[in-house]
């Protein structure tokens, strides 16, 4: 019998996720049935989206039931096979979240292949956010040679790989982070072409700085007072794809202060902006095949680059988390739960 140390929900937190909203627990898995694998997890994901999911709101996905396995994305190793399809050693791509060991239905699985990329890109640069970054910038931004692109939350995978996918159709890529470290490594890391700081006294003037000729497309992960800047300087015919809002994602109350929509549509009206939301999940049939021949290439060749942000050891998901929803991380955060095989 094996068992699998689990990080379940106790509550649904109110404001930023505290500890107690969260149980750890070790349980006995179940015998393997026909078609099934036994897995033991290497990387999990921490991604802002799981902020959402752990709601009773409505939502693009149900949520996650108190009782329940946090949710997430993982990179593990298969030690017990009774599918045709995969067998003990293999690496994949699964989605078993936070425990150390799951059972999984084969057909859900994605085999990796360590000599063609580290397998944690699985669940950033060649994954997940690698893709919503493809698809939600080349489908909806469809930035044109000499345009300027902006993407806040540059430093994470997403806004990273927006910038870069940006440079490399032959647009102009502006990221938007916090504090000047981040800034600094949009610069000489992923060759932005300009960095500002939202946490700078002097953020709007140095956001118009950046884009003297106004802004042609704004990839939307935060909200709050980031977007409103932004707003300022979108010119006609922008468009602005929205693939999250992370600023809000642990609000108790409205917002303070007089209605913003009017003006937020009146400019929709006046410089006929389009503005599109949507869920990665969408362009996975129609796009999924072209983002990994295409990404993969940019990484070989150095168009795009990645960094990752490895926590070790389960336990520290919560905390980690917590960072993640405040900005603590730089590149994709992943948390190391065993040990990785393909590295020995």
């Amino acid at each position: 019998m094996t068992t699998s140390t689990q990080i379940r929900m106790a509550a649904y937190p109110l404001g930023m996720p505290q500890d107690s909203d969260f149980d750890t627990v070790t349980v006995d898995l179940p015998a393997l049935a026909d078609g099934q694998v036994l897995l033991r997890t290497i990387y999990l994901s921490l991604d802002p989206y799981m902020r959402g999911r752990m709601s009773t709101a409505k939502s693009y996905a149900a949520g996650l039931q108190l009782g329940d396995v946090v949710l997430g994305g993982t990179v593990c190793e298969v030690l017990e096979s009774r599918s045709d399809d995969f067998t003990a050693g293999d690496i994949v791509l699964a989605y078993a979240g936070w425990q150390t060991h799951a059972v999984a239905d084969a057909k859900h699985l994605r085999r990796l292949d360590p000599a063609q990329a580290p397998v944690s890109t699985a669940l950033g640069v060649l994954g997940m956010p690698g893709f919503t970054a493809y698809a939600g910038l080349l489908e909806l931004g469809r930035p044109e040679q000499g345009e300027t692109v902006v993407v806040a939350a540059a430093a994470g995978p997403l806004g990273s790989a927006v910038g870069q996918i940006a440079r490399a159709k032959g647009a102009r890529a502006v990221g938007i982070a916090g504090g000047p470290d981040k800034c600094r490594i949009l610069l000489e890391t992923y060759g932005f072409d300009a960095a500002v700081d939202h946490r700078s006294p002097s953020f709007v003037d140095d956001l118009a700085a950046a884009t003297p000729d106004g802004i042609d497309v704004y990839f939307e992960n935060v909200g709050g007072a980031v977007t409103a800047a932004v707003l300022k300087r979108l010119n006609l015919y922008a468009r602005m794809p929205v693939c999250g809002l992370v600023a809000g994602y642990n609000d108790t109350e409205q917002p303070q202060g007089p209605d913003q929509l009017p003006g937020f549509m009146r400019r929709v009206l006046t410089l006929s902006l389009t503005v599109r939301g949507f869920i990665q999940s969408e362009f996975v049939p129609t796009h999924y095949e072209n983002f990994q021949r295409d990404m993969a290439g940019w990484v070989r060749d150095g168009q795009v680059r990645y960094l990752e942000d490895v926590v070790d050891g389960l336990e520290q998901a919560p905390e980690a988390f917590r960072g993640l929803l405040s900005g603590r991380n730089v590149g994709k955060l992943l948390v190391r739960v065993g040990t990785d095989p393909t590295l020995a």
